[in-house]
């Protein structure tokens, strides 16, 4: 019998032994996801033969293992047939993995040929971009950001500031309020989101993230919040700004990635969840690939 407990922060040392050597291609894996996003997914984990095994309630996916982390290659059949009993005597289960990458995909497929049936998650797919490129904002393609960007920096008396003291983290508090009231919460993920930003700046000494505010005109105008994953790839995982400062994203975005994630040669942008909008405003940064996501069962 697997013994699944309820995600909490005093785990965060644990995942971090195990996600040391980051391996995965995009952000779910980290702590930090897992943790911002326990309240949306009732989310929860067992170690299964030597690995994490992590679980989650979604709504129309349902409940679905994500891979494992940290398994041995030659447990993954053994892991795979462990959590597929569970799944099926469990009709809340649609899937019995989701979130899984390529890779793990490939191992599947190694060990339970054409058990195997997948299909592309196709609103969860990754944005990853160049890091150089986000940056330097050069060429035609960010013609229009390079100029809201410009926008701001020649319209503004700004300055930017590390999240850390306690004063900006109470600035950063305070907008954040203000950018959920003026969206309404509408929906149960921007409510729990807020709850996650709330939760994380109020101990932001505690997870392996970086973040900058940025003022203008002596008023907090916006916030960025990122995490390098490994040497390779960082992640944003939030940008909040005031609307009323004109390109306040787009300095958001270079500012943070230039002051904090510089020496890694991605950034993961995450999804576009298959919202029009969040989809335009990632295409518009110019992705160089979209990392895949599956759904699969056995």
């Amino acid at each position: 019998m697997l013994n699944f407990k309820a995600l909490e922060l005093h785990d965060r040392e644990l995942f971090y032994e195990y996600l040391k050597n980051y391996d995965f291609m995009t952000y779910e894996y980290s702590f930090l996801t897992l943790y911002i996003w326990i309240k949306m997914y009732n989310t929860e984990f067992a170690i299964v033969d030597d690995a994490i095994v992590v679980k989650k309630h979604t709504g129309a996916n349902g409940t679905y293992f994500m891979q494992p982390i940290g398994a041995d290659k030659n447990k993954i059949a053994g892991i795979t047939s462990k959590l597929n009993t569970i799944r099926k005597g469990n009709p809340d289960f649609k899937y019995l993995y989701g979130d899984v990458e390529t890779a793990f995909l490939n191992q599947l497929n190694e060990n339970f040929g054409e058990l195997v049936t997948s299909h592309e998650d196709t609103n969860n797919f990754d944005y990853i971009f160049s890091c150089k490129d986000l940056i330097a904002l050069s060429g035609s393609k960010y013609h229009r950001k390079k100029n809201q960007y410009n926008q701001f920096i020649k319209k503004y008396d700004y300055r930017i500031e590390i999240i850390q003291s306690h004063e900006v983290i109470r600035d950063c508090i305070d907008l954040s309020l203000k950018w959920y009231d003026y969206k309404a919460l509408d929906s149960e993920q921007l409510k729990n989101e807020q709850k996650a930003i709330i939760d994380i700046l109020n101990n932001i000494e505690l997870f392996n993230i970086k973040g900058i505010a940025v003022y203008a005109d002596n008023e907090i105008a916006g916030f960025a919040i990122g995490e390098k994953l490994n040497d390779k790839m960082a992640t944003i995982h939030f940008e909040k700004g005031n609307y009323s400062f004109s390109g306040i994203y787009p300095f958001l975005n270079k500012s943070l990635i230039e002051t904090c994630f510089s020496e890694v040669e991605f950034i993961n942008l995450q999804e576009d969840l298959g919202i029009d909008g969040l989809r335009r405003a990632k295409l518009a940064y110019q992705p160089i690939k979209l990392e895949k996501k599956y759904l699969v069962n056995i």
